[in-house]
C-alpha cells in the first residue's frame, strides 16, 4: 500500500469541504421540542441538519441510516468489527450580540463564522470527510467505520439513548467534540435543580422583587439577567456605579410595574465558567445590597453568598483530582416570580476520582437550611479511559506525525459522546493555543484547522480500521 499524503488529499477537497460546511452550518438545527413531530422528535431544523447529512452519505455511495428521527449513520467498509465516530448536529441558541447571521456560514479573516462552527458541525464535517477520503482513495478496510450523527447532545442525550437501543455499539471510537490532543478522562456532570417555594404574599413590603430571570441553558454561562423590583427605593444611581466599577455594562428603566434592571455578562460554555461573565450571579450581588422583601431576600441571598464561585467552595462542594483537575460550578438558569418563588439550575462537573453522591449529600444539607428543596435531572457519571490503551496510543501517534507537536491525553470538564463508549475518547477538533468560542456569540473554527482536522481524522480512521 503506497503512503497517503493526508494533507495533500485535503486540499484537493477543500472546496467542497468549505461548501458542504457552509450548507450544514446554515441550517438552524436549535431543539424546538414544541414543534416536534413523530419524523422530527426534536424539531424541523434537526430533521434538516440530519437530512443534509446523510443525504450527503448517500452521494458517495456510503450506506446511511436514519434511526426514526433520533440519531443515523454513515458507514463505510467491512468486517466484524465497528469502529464508531460520534458527532452531533444539533446546537444551542444563538443568543445576543452577533456582529455576524449566527446562522450565515460567513468566511472572513481565514475562519468560518456559525453557532456550532466548532461545536460541533465544523468537526462532524471534517470527520465525514476523512471517511470519503478513504473512499474516493479506495483504501482497504479490515473493520466498518461508521459516523454516528446525533442529534440532541446539547441538551438530553435522547438521541444516542434512542440510537443505542436498536444500534450496534461499537468496539471503540472517538468524538470530534473537544479539543486536540486526545482527551481520555471526561468529569462526571450533575444537572441540578433548586426550587424555592412562594412565601406568603408579601405585596406590603416597600421593596419587592416581582422577577429575575438570566440564563437559557444549564450548560452556558448566562451572558444577561433582568430584575424587576416595584417599590420606593432608588436604585438606578447605585447600578449605574455597580456597573462602573466593575466595568460591565448594562441599563435601568421604569414602567407602571417598576424598575427594571438589566445587566449583561458574557457567555461561555458550561465546562469552562472561567472563560465567561455569569450575569444572573452578578446582578444579585447588587440586589443583595438592597431591602427587599423576605422571599426575594432569600432568592437573591442564597445565589450571593454560595454560587459566587466556580469552584463550588460556598456550596462545600469543592473537590479536586490529579486526573481531571477541579470541579466546576456553572449557575445556567435563574427564574423567579413573586408568586411562585423561584428556581435556581445548576451544571456542576466533578472530578473522575470523586464521587456524585458526596456532591448531592452535601448540596442536600445545604439546601435543607435555605429552605430549598433539591431535584438531581441528570447525572453523567465520569469517564475515563487509561493512556496505554490502544486507540489512545494509535490516536496519539497520528496526531504527532501530522503536527509534530506531543499527543499526551489530558482531561476535561466537558461531556461528549466518547462516554457513550466503553473505550471512547473525545479527538479534536479545538487545536491547543485556540480560544474555546463553543457557545458564544461570533463562534468560529478556523479554516485551516478545519482542513488539518480532515487530515488528521482520515489517517486516524484508516489506522483504525485498516
Amino acid at each position: 500500500m503506497k503512503n497517503v499524503n493526508w494533507k495533500e488529499e485535503i486540499e484537493k477537497r477543500k472546496e467542497n469541504l468549505l461548501k458542504d460546511t457552509q450548507g450544514l452550518l446554515q441550517i438552524r438545527s436549535v431543539l424546538e421540542e414544541d414543534k416536534a413531530t413523530e419524523k422530527a422528535p426534536f424539531g424541523p431544523g434537526i430533521e434538516m441538519a440530519l437530512d443534509y447529512m446523510l443525504e450527503l452519505g448517500n452521494a458517495q455511495g456510503m450506506q446511511t441510516k436514519n434511526v426514526d428521527g433520533f440519531a443515523g449513520h454513515i458507514e463505510i467498509g467491512e468486517g466484524q468489527e465497528l469502529i464508531g465516530i460520534l458527532g452531533h448536529l444539533d446546537v444551542v441558541p444563538d443568543g445576543d450580540g452577533w456582529t455576524v447571521d449566527p446562522f450565515g456560514g460567513e468566511i472572513k479573516d481565514g475562519k468560518i463564522f456559525a453557532r456550532g462552527a466548532i461545536d460541533d458541525k465544523g468537526p462532524t464535517m471534517a470527520a465525514f470527510y476523512g471517511m470519503k477520503m478513504i473512499k474516493e482513495l479506495g483504501l482497504p478496510l479490515s473493520k466498518r467505520v461508521r459516523l454516528i450523527l446525533g442529534t440532541d447532545e446539547e441538551s438530553l442525550w435522547r438521541c444516542v439513548d434512542h440510537y443505542f437501543k436498536h444500534e450496534e455499539m461499537p468496539s471503540s471510537g472517538f468524538a470530534p467534540d473537544a479539543d486536540f490532543p486526545i482527551i481520555h478522562a471526561e468529569k462526571g456532570m450533575l444537572n441540578i435543580d433548586l426550587k424555592q417555594g412562594a412565601a406568603a404574599d408579601n405585596r406590603q413590603h416597600p421593596n419587592v422583587l416581582e422577577s429575575f430571570s438570566s440564563g437559557r441553558r444549564l450548560n452556558m454561562v448566562p451572558d444577561q439577567a433582568e430584575a424587576v423590583i416595584s417599590g420606593s427605593e432608588e436604585l438606578e444611581e447605585s447600578f449605574q456605579q455597580f456597573l462602573k466599577s466593575r466595568n460591565l455594562t448594562g441599563s435601568s428603566s421604569k414602567n407602571d410595574v417598576g424598575l427594571t434592571l438589566t445587566l449583561i455578562g458574557k457567555s461561555a460554555h458550561g465546562s469552562t465558567p472561567e472563560f465567561g461573565v455569569n450575569a444572573g450571579v452578578l446582578l444579585a450581588s447588587f440586589l443583595s445590597g438592597s431591602d427587599l422583601d423576605e422571599q426575594g431576600k432569600a432568592y437573591i441571598g442564597f445565589v450571593k453568598d454560595h454560587l459566587g464561585s466556580i469552584s463550588g467552595e460556598e456550596l462545600g462542594i469543592k473537590a479536586e483530582d490529579d486526573v481531571s483537575g477541579i470541579l466546576t460550578l456553572n449557575p445556567g438558569v435563574f427564574d423567579y416570580s413573586r408568586e411562585a418563588g423561584g428556581t435556581i439550575g445548576l451544571n456542576i462537573r466533578y472530578p473522575v476520582k470523586h464521587s456524585g453522591e458526596t456532591v448531592l449529600n452535601t448540596l442536600q444539607k445545604l439546601v435543607d437550611v435555605k429552605g430549598f428543596s433539591l431535584e438531581v435531572t441528570k447525572h453523567t457519571k465520569p469517564h475515563f479511559v487509561d493512556e496505554n490503551h490502544e486507540l489512545v496510543q494509535t490516536l496519539k501517534k497520528v496526531y504527532e506525525e501530522q503536527t509534530g507537536q506531543p499527543g499526551n491525553p489530558i482531561a476535561i470538564g466537558g461531556g461528549t459522546y466518547a462516554r457513550s463508549l466503553e473505550a471512547g475518547v473525545a479527538f479534536g477538533a479545538l487545536f491547543p493555543g485556540r480560544e474555546d468560542v463553543a457557545h458564544q456569540k461570533d463562534e468560529y473554527m478556523f479554516l485551516d484547522d478545519l482542513f488539518s482536522a480532515a487530515a488528521i481524522y482520515a489517517q486516524a480512521i484508516y489506522e483504525l480500521a485498516r
